[in-house]
């Protein structure tokens, strides 16, 4: 990869939830856009956001994210008052939509925020379809994670 695609690669990014992977088996994932506002457009250019507390729901056939924190900047929108913490609606087709709410009715999923990232000069948030993991689950998966780092060491250094 060039240097010129790494480091657009690393502007794309916003924020991230690292505690998702995790906490949860990552089934499936869905691309949302945001309905934002123009103070919140100028923080998140300027990588004031945080979604690691924050949580998908679904009501009334539409999905929103809850719990997600963008500060607002302090150059900006002085005669607006900013709500950091307010609840944004995502903006999806409706089978994708009636699909993530068979998914979470019915077969018990979850709804987890991945990562706000650019695309295209817009706002998207990675959706994963998950399933909770159990403390054992966490475990065996850091065990796995060693141990493919202990291999990777070993080929490296050569046995001797």
């Amino acid at each position: 990869m060039s240097k010129q695609a790494a480091s657009s690669q690393a502007n794309r990014q916003i924020a991230q939830n690292r505690r998702a992977r995790h906490d949860y088996f990552i089934d499936e994932t869905f691309e949302a856009g945001l309905e934002l506002r123009g103070w919140e457009v100028k923080s998140l250019r300027a990588g004031k956001a945080q979604i690691a507390e924050s949580y998908v729901n679904l009501k009334g056939g539409e999905a929103w994210l809850i719990g997600s924190h963008i500060s607002p900047l302090n150059t900006v929108s002085t005669h607006v008052k900013a709500d950091p913490t307010r609840t944004r609606k995502l903006l999806m087709h409706r089978r994708e939509l009636d699909r993530l709410v068979g998914a979470v009715e019915r077969k018990g999923y979850t709804l987890v925020p991945l990562d706000l990232h650019w695309s295209k000069g817009r706002v998207k948030l990675s959706i994963g379809l998950a399933r909770g993991k159990k403390s054992h689950d966490k475990r065996a998966t850091q065990k796995d994670r060693d141990w493919q780092l202990q291999k990777s060491r070993l080929m490296k250094h050569g046995t001797s």
